[in-house]
């Protein structure tokens, strides 16, 4: 693979340009002795040893090292097995029946062996069958990844394309532009002529900003396919670890050894942006990659139901061992003092399992058959059900239309079926930014420029807040209605005439530009009276920025690529006012101006003299520039507290004006920053450019310190120009499902690799911030962490702010206020120290909102796992990239969002969507449906089983404890596989409360889940006494009906067959009517199911009875029950016995005490919600949680404002509507 071409883009030197991050020491200062240069290289953790250019080395020992191959899968061929196996086996009701299939080959048994050891193959073998799939696909995703191709050289200066897992330590790669990095590579050289290059890091801390990437001096040359055939040099390193942000290491080349740090170091999973390729050498692979250290194995999740249903088979279990106890003292008494008496039994010859002389021995032997036999109390079909029952609700998630995303084609998938349930039971949602609460796309909305505020488009806020109060609604008695897909309004303004006018004549706005203001457009800026000052904000915009221009050839169009959005959509606002900037060369920007629409554009060249670029402890960024007459301008734009603070006495003329549009336009949820000037004079820059220099190309710690306070001189005297207000393009549907989640009562923290200024705005955007919360911000002062006394210092700094944050929220009287926790990465290090977190945990949890930024992939796993084990509920992580394995591992319920930015997230996922929106259907549709349809399957479960079993335990008393059972043998192995198993699964998979519309309109019911209405212990044990009373009634009321009553015309009294046939009649249609009045939701699949099972009994015993193998039970339907009408009205008496306790408790608790979709139910049943509109919306509003944020907390708190505003201004001012 030959490399065509030189250098390209204008020969662009950016390290002339970057000031902090692109420093680079003189040629004669990087080479430096092994001593001075990582002296811990070669010591312990510093092991690693790299032979560049030569990965033959690395292929035997003692240099081999880990391949490229990576795997996110549970399982291999070789464990699958053992740990398939234990995870079946996890359960306590399969490690009950492994050991009953294993007391089946004894004689103790009362059943066949074949009949115990076969339905527990069946189940285990099922399971283990669903986890192998779930697991295989898994792995088809990491074959993905690992079948990627990157160019790699093969030797005598030639590349050929490899697949990423046959890479090796030592090999010389050749990424292109846009493509991810295979693996953790050393940067030699790039498409730029000083080896810079530019990497998107979105996939490993989720910033969309582009970082700014720099090869050693020395390795320059290294710029054709060529010049690597005889390059060979040795990397010395620190050995794999998790740190994404450091790097120790030598480079040894040519006899010299150079110093390496982490700007010099391209981790896998980043992407190369805005640079034609790189060069690089292999440094860590596969699991040594610092991504890949970041993230953890794939943990075996168990669902809190499931976890709850073992308990609940101990309690069985324990109760079935009481019986089992009773059954064999019973026995051993028996035998011992009546055996002897029972000279027809030949007591004379009895074995020892009924020898009258060791009545304890036989009691022993007993009390394993009794276990054998009640062993009905503890379902073994329970779980087999309940896999199958999980695997048909994750087809319907799989298959559900509303969840399917047009744009990409892909559908929600259920990763893994086992967590279904705890879908509808989350507490708190921790969520990624990049990617998956934003598109990273910024347009600019509005501006403020010499104290004027020129925009009249709308916020979505605005857009919400106008058309509800146009509707004349009071927000307390309507639901926020689905503005947002009505967000076509056009000219509404909230504050300056407040005149409402809604309409839907907005116009298509072109990308990254969604400004609409006459005054501004078309040069008719010109005639303001500020024309000067507008001419000076737009050159900012044009000028002070570090992107680069793109020109397409084939249309002449320009495109931009820059390290931010914000910096992209101030170009393109730049464009359409008339400033477009097309060139960037080694030392200029030229923009071409067009300030009328008659004159034509002039072409104006500006000599960069130096560029102060943004970072998150500056705040700001500055261009200090020369026009083409000569004078030295310095443009700044930056956050307005920063601006304000350097601004000139005579600089402050407009500050109070545009001040206040900040917090207007802070308030609709707008992104801001303030732009400003200064000129320089000439002698006054040189005096400055000369220390700048000094400190510039100062060798040591000191060097940012002395940038820092060299940069503070110039930044200084401003002049205030105006302000940007840019609206942060979230993914679509993101504020109005973050509201209904909020509405639903769940608890959203953000989690994110950003700077704490781009994580608070996304937090206004998507209204997880709004204007007037109080925010609490913990952080640590800036200095040397590694000194302990520093270490202390921010340690005790941090629990004072958390002990003030803390004694803030509980001082605070007015029970509207709201509170959001922000915190820094740096102090998230100390506040998951164990002596902290549980105060630092108090103090979020009593926070409406927790946005973490400049955290780790490891920090959001620690995180995620302080929320788990410290709140002790059900959490939610959902991300899309790399960064956010650790967490989607952590948590309960993991959800990848399959976007653009690779599948680490999906791969790690036990659920996956294409989109955040359809978080809120996975939740309060699905999750809620799931929940509900799980407790009540089990509750009934273990109903139907009690009132079952327990009739065997009556009877073997009533036999004398003789180890009879009442029932015939195919009608017990029938009772669970056919018989009872199909209304059941109906039941947890069609059974819906509520419709899923009325989900979504009714949020607070998902609160049902967190507060586990449906699998309480009131609950369980309810259904328990149902059944306990239903065995009761089943088995006494047979016996007084058939005891001593003649059933057939010859005078004969019911036998067992005829008394156990009857009794097992009545179970099926008992358990039936339970469940068909448990049912609430009825298509003719239920109808098929339960009226079907009950048909199915009648066929049965009729074939069976024509069998010679019935033996007792011969024509028993026919000939001795059939024509009997004891029988049929038994079978209605016990049936109707049965139900009467469950539908007086249900008519009690719809009548006196009624749950949400009781009354719900009642509404839609009575056509209210179509009949009476008034009471159906007054529910809807009750029917959300109280919540402090959310789009709809934001538009009642504007409404306030705008009613305060109405209020004041007089009754004269009116709200149009504009069809």
């Amino acid at each position: 693979m030959g490399r065509a071409g030189g250098r390209r883009r204008d020969r662009l030197r950016w390290s002339k340009l970057y000031t902090f991050s692109c420093f680079r020491a003189p040629a004669t200062d990087e080479a430096v002795g092994p001593s001075s240069a990582g002296g811990a290289v070669g010591g312990p953790g510093f092991s690693r040893v790299v032979h560049c250019n030569n990965p033959a080395i690395h292929r035997r020992k003692p240099l081999k090292y880990p391949t490229n191959y990576i795997s996110t899968t549970k399982y291999n061929i070789i464990t699958f097995l053992p740990k398939a196996i234990f995870e079946q086996f996890r359960r306590v009701a399969n490690l009950y029946f492994l050991l009953t299939a294993i007391l089946s080959l004894t004689p103790v048994c009362p059943f066949s062996a074949v009949s115990m050891i076969a339905p527990l193959a069946f189940v285990v073998g099922l399971s283990m069958i669903k986890e192998g799939v779930e697991d295989w696909r898994r792995f088809i995703q990491d074959m993905k990844v690992n079948n990627r191709k990157v160019a790699v050289h093969k030797g005598d200066g030639q590349f050929e394309y490899k697949h990423w897992e046959d890479l090796c330590v030592g090999d010389v790669v050749k990424v292109e532009k846009d493509q991810f990095f295979p693996a953790d590579l050393l940067l030699l050289s790039s498409s730029y002529e000083d080896g810079i290059c530019y990497v998107e890091t979105m996939n490993l801390d989720g910033e969309t900003n582009l970082k700014v990437k720099r090869s050693l001096e020395v390795t320059l040359p290294l710029e054709e396919d060529e010049s690597f055939k005889d390059f060979r040099a040795v990397i010395r390193c620190e050995d794999p670890n998790p740190s994404l942000y450091t790097f120790v290491g030598n480079f040894e080349y040519e006899r010299q050894v150079y110093a390496i740090d982490p700007f010099q170091i391209l981790l896998r999973d980043s992407k190369l942006r805005n640079t034609a390729f790189i060069y690089g050498v292999v440094i860590f692979t596969g699991h040594d990659s610092k991504v890949m250290q970041n993230s953890t194995e794939s943990p075996s999740k168990r669902s809190r139901i499931e976890r709850k249903m073992d308990l609940i088979i101990y309690i069985l279990f324990t109760v079935l061992v009481l019986i089992s106890l009773i059954s064999s003292i019973g026995f051993a008494v028996r035998i011992k003092l009546d055996l002897p008496h029972w000279w027809y039994l030949q007591p004379q010859n009895s074995n020892k399992l009924d020898d009258p002389s060791r009545p304890a021995l036989s009691g022993i032997f007993h009390l394993i058959t009794a276990l054998i036999l009640y062993g009905y109390l503890i379902p073994i079909s329970l779980y087999v059900s309940i896999e199958l029952v999980k695997v048909l609700q994750a087809h319907f998630i799989n298959q559900d239309i509303h969840m399917f995303d047009e744009e990409t084609g892909n559908t929600a998938q259920a990763r893994t079926s086992n967590l279904n349930e705890e879908l509808g039971q989350v507490h708190t949602i921790l969520s990624d930014k990049t990617g998956t609460l934003t598109c990273n796309q910024m347009d600019f909305l509005k501006c403020s420029i010499a104290g004027i505020s020129y925009g009249v488009g709308s916020s979505e806020v605005e857009l919400a807040a106008a058309k509800q109060m146009a509707s004349g609604a009071d927000d307390q008695d309507i639901p926020l209605r689905d503005v947002w897909e009505e967000s076509n309004a056009d000219g509404i303004q909230l504050v300056e005439g407040v005149t409402f006018s809604v309409g839907n004549n907005r116009k298509a706005s072109i990308k990254g530009f969604s400004f609409q203001d006459d005054r501004l457009m078309q040069g008719n800026w010109t005639k303001e009276p500020n024309s000067s000052t507008i001419l000076l904000f737009f050159r900012i915009l044009g000028l002070c920025h570090t992107a680069i221009p793109e020109i397409n050839e084939a249309t002449g169009s320009i495109t931009y690529e820059a390290e931010s959005p914000d910096e992209g959509a101030f170009l393109v606002a730049a464009r359409e006012f008339g400033f477009e900037f097309f060139k960037r060369t080694q030392s200029s920007v030229f923009v071409r101006e067009k300030h009328t629409s008659s004159k034509g554009t002039t072409e104006r060249e500006f000599k960069i003299l130096n560029l102060l670029e943004f970072n998150s402890k500056r705040k700001r960024m500055s261009v200090i520039l020369k026009d083409e007459d000569g004078q030295i301008l310095l443009f700044c734009k930056g956050a307005d507290s920063i601006i304000f603070d350097r601004l000139a006495k005579n600089g402050r003329m407009y500050e109070a004006d545009t001040s206040k549009h900040l917090n207007d336009y802070g308030e609709t949820g707008l992104r801001t920053l303030a732009l400003s000037y200064r000129l320089l004079e000439e002698s006054e820059y040189s005096s400055w450019s000369s220390e700048f220099l000094k400190a510039k190309t100062t060798i040591g710690p000191d060097r940012e310190l002395q940038l820092e306070r060299v940069s503070d001189l110039i930044e200084r005297e401003l002049i205030l120009v105006g302000a940007t207000a840019v609206e942060d393009k979230l993914q679509k549907g993101v504020p109005q499902c973050i509201d209904r989640l909020a509405q639903a009562g769940l608890k959203i923290w953000v989690l994110t690799g950003d700077k704490m200024e781009t994580a608070i705005n996304i937090g206004y955007a998507c209204s997880l911030l709004r204007q007037g919360m109080k925010r609490i911000c913990l952080s640590i002062p800036t200095g040397d962490q590694v000194a302990q006394d520093a270490k202390k210092a921010a340690k005790e700094s941090l629990m004072l702010q958390i002990a003030n944050g803390s004694q803030m929220v509980k001082l605070e009287k007015d029970p509207d206020a709201a509170f959001a926790l922000v915190i820094d990465g740096k102090a998230l290090a100390f506040a998951l120290e164990d002596d902290m977190k549980h105060m630092f945990l108090n103090l979020a949890t009593e926070c409406a909102s927790v946005i973490c930024c400049r955290v780790s992939p490891k920090q959001k796993a620690l995180v995620t796992r302080l929320v788990k084990e410290g709140i002790g509920q059900t959490t939610l992580a959902i991300g899309d990239g790399a960064n956010d394995v650790g967490m989607i591992q952590e948590a309960d319920i993991g959800v990848g969002i399959s976007g653009v930015e690779g599948m680490q997230a999906v791969m790690a996922s036990d659920f996956s969507i294409s989109q955040f929106r359809f978080l809120e259907r996975l939740l309060v549709v699905h999750g809620h449906w799931c929940y509900k349809r799980i407790a009540q399957m089990i509750c009934y479960f273990f109903y139907k089983n009690i009132a079952f079993g327990l009739t065997i335990f009556y009877f073997e008393a009533f036999a004398g404890f003789s180890g009879q059972s009442v029932y015939d043998d195919w009608f017990m192995l029938l009772f669970n596989v056919v018989l009872t198993s199909l209304p059941v699964i109906s039941l947890g998979v069609f059974e819906q409360d509520v419709s899923s519309e009325i989900c979504l309109q009714f949020p607070a019911l998902y609160q049902q889940g967190p507060k586990n209405l449906f699998f309480d212990w009131y609950r369980i044990l309810g259904w328990m006494g149902n059944g306990l009373y239903s065995s009761l009634a089943i088995f006494f009321l047979n016996l007084c009906i058939f005891y001593d009553q003649a059933i057939r015309a010859g005078g004969q009294t019911a036998d067992m067959a005829a008394v156990g046939t009857t009794m097992f009649t009545c179970i099926i249609w008992a358990v039936n009517m339970q469940i068909a009045l448990t049912m609430n939701h009825f298509t003719w699949i239920q109808h098929l199911f339960v009226w079907g099972s009950i048909t199915t009994w009648y066929l049965f015993i009729l074939a069976y009875g024509m069998t010679l193998r019935s033996r007792d039970n011969y024509q028993i339907l026919l000939e001795v029950l059939g024509p009997t009408p004891l029988y049929w009205v038994a079978t209605l008496l016990v049936t109707a016995a049965c139900s009467i306790p469950y539908l007086i408790h249900i008519s009690y608790q719809r009548s006196c005490n009624p749950l949400d979709h009781h009354v719900i139910q009642e509404i839609k049943y009575l056509r209210k919600d179509v009949e009476d509109q008034t009471m159906w919306k007054r529910e809807r509003s009750k029917a959300r949680q109280k919540t402090k944020i959310g789009f709809t907390a934001r538009v009642d708190a504007k409404i306030k404002q705008i009613r305060g505003k109405l209020h004041k201004k007089g009754p004269s001012l009116t709200i149009h509507t504009v069809s």
